[in-house]
């Protein structure tokens, strides 16, 4: 059989397992575009059925829906669950991945524990954050994991920092207002929650410092926070401009190479039909 011949010759079907693969995973297709429409309604019924299970004294009536509403619910995640697990690719990647834990946190609890208690039923709202995989926002998102990934040795050198920091800080308050304020700084636990309160720039004014070393002292620490809260921000906001900067140049050269296309396919038949003309 020549090459012409096996390029003219029509694909084999699809098996029943890559056309659920398909559906679940390729959300570009139709099919997938279907799939994550009704996904999508599951979600927002789930949500609506759990937040309307919080009021107090429903009819009967209201609660017996509800919980067929849940059942209906949790056994179609359930089975979309496992459909995606049988199809992917590398199983233990999508169980491992993001969106795999979070398809398994929506359904594993209730075959563990029952469909009746409130905080099982809150696993499912996890599945919201599928709406914005289903949007425009999965750009996004994917734009914040590239950032992620560039700045992430960074982020966690320094959060183990501020770590070591607040320990110290909470070492040093209680120093200064444990004689004063026994009963509020009473062991480190205590001042470790000053600390973190302060060093946010939160401020609850639950547990403030009385005496005049604990003053400046916390005055030295505000003045620290700020660089606690702005440091990482500032590296994914870089980051984040360095991936912009690469898909606007990676764009303008995409658009510099468009036009020259069209010129040499016109140069090269006009060559094919004037034999004469010069190369």
């Amino acid at each position: 059989m020549t090459a012409e011949q096996e390029k003219m010759r029509p694909n084999p079907p699809a098996s029943l397992r890559e056309k659920v693969h398909e559906a679940l995973f390729d959300i570009s297709s139709r099919n997938g575009k279907r799939v994550a429409l009704i996904i999508q309604a599951l979600i927002l019924l789930s949500v609506f059925s759990i937040s309307l299970g919080t009021f107090q004294n429903l009819p009967n009536n209201i609660k017996n829906l509800l919980h067929t509403l849940d059942l209906i619910i949790v056994y179609s995640f359930t089975i979309e669950f496992v459909l995606r697990v049988w199809v992917a690719r590398d199983r233990l990647s999508y169980l491992f991945s993001p969106w795999g834990l979070i398809d398994a946190l929506a359904v594993v609890p209730y075959w563990l524990v029952g469909a009746d208690v409130l905080a099982v039923r809150a696993f499912r709202l996890l599945r919201i954050v599928h709406v914005l995989r289903f949007s425009r926002a999965a750009r996004a998102l994917e734009h914040f994991s590239h950032a992620w990934r560039l700045v992430r040795h960074e982020i966690r050198m320094f959060l183990g920092m501020s770590l070591i920091f607040l320990y110290l800080v909470a070492l040093g308050i209680w120093h200064f207002e444990h004689a004063a304020q026994p009963e509020k700084y009473a062991n480190i636990f205590d001042a470790l929650w000053w600390a973190v309160v302060s060093l946010t720039t939160v401020g609850y004014g639950d547990v403030y410092p009385v005496t005049v070393g604990g003053r400046l002292f916390t005055m030295l620490v505000l003045f620290v926070g700020i660089g606690i809260v702005a440091v990482p921000s500032g590296l994914l906001a870089s980051a984040f401009h360095e991936i912009r900067r690469e898909e606007l140049l990676r764009a303008q050269g995409d658009a510099a190479h468009m036009p020259d296309e069209p010129v040499k396919e016109d140069e090269r038949r006009a060559r094919k039909n004037d034999p004469g003309a010069k190369e």
